[in-house]
């Protein structure tokens, strides 16, 4: 293909992609009370639980705040619902260059990743009400409690997108060791440095800065840490059975290689 065949390409697949993110957001404007309902109920619960009187958001802000909610509510629900669309676009569009052994392992990742994503939302979902009634146990009693709707949604949306995004890092370490730049041998030696990186990053893209909520991601996201281990080993040794050449991979710099 030459390179304006390559562009326009891209502009087919871009355009598939939004047009996908445009139609399923639909879909969030229409289910826009059930969602709102859903994403305060953690405010709501604490409300009931502790016998507060005012616990909820306020549209106060401006005039057009309530129409800018609704509309980033939709539009994250067009992105979440639509992902698997607009993931397979930006493979579709570098599969061709790819040879058939490839495809393959192209293809699995993708299909390793959308669950995996998929399970780290789940998980953020079960985690925000602990983490909102951690966080508003630290308002007086005597005092109310009106979270601004536009700061409380970014909360709660990017504490999904944070745990979607942390849960594909197995996706990502299988990867390096498939191209034989992160052998096993060295992520089980710096299971330490990993573990310190992992909690570094829980900090940095949780949006609130209580121990809970880095624990909350960064438990799971050590544990799949191990499972990509496990699973980048079983690769290892499957290369070493057809290449015996693979085995000079773990000896250092200093030793000597095996005469074939």
């Amino acid at each position: 293909m030459s390179l304006a065949d390559h562009f326009r390409e891209l502009r087919n697949r871009v355009l598939i992609a939004v047009l996908g993110v445009v139609v399923l957001s639909v879909v969030g404007w229409y289910f826009y009370e059930d969602l709102i309902n859903l994403l305060i109920q953690p405010l709501r619960e604490v409300r009931d639980s502790e016998g507060r009187e005012i616990v909820n958001i306020n549209f106060g802000a401006s005039i057009t705040q309530p129409f800018s909610v609704q509309l980033k509510v939709a539009v994250f629900v067009g992105i979440m619902l639509s992902s698997p669309l607009w993931i397979w676009q930006i493979w579709a569009f570098l599969l061709p260059g790819l040879t058939k052994k490839e495809r393959r392992i192209a293809l699995a990742y993708f299909f390793a990743g959308v669950p995996l994503f998929l399970a780290g939302a789940a998980l953020a979902a079960w985690a925000i009400p602990r983490t909102v009634a951690i966080l508003l146990s630290f308002t007086p009693d005597d005092a109310a409690n009106l979270q601004d709707a536009m700061t409380y949604l970014n909360f709660v949306l990017y504490f999904i997108l944070a745990f979607g995004l942390a849960f594909l890092m197995p996706v990502g370490l299988v990867g390096l060791n498939q191209l034989r730049i992160l052998p096993v041998r060295v992520m089980i030696k710096g299971w330490r440095v990993a573990l310190m990186l992992i909690l570094v990053f829980a900090a940095f893209v949780t949006p609130d800065p209580s121990a809970w909520t880095m624990l909350a991601l960064a438990t799971p996201v050590f544990f799949l840490y191990w499972c990509a281990i496990g699973v980048a080993a079983l690769m290892e040794r499957r290369r070493r059975k057809n290449d015996p050449t693979t085995a000079w991979e773990d000896l250092s710099p200093d030793e000597a290689s095996p005469l074939p």
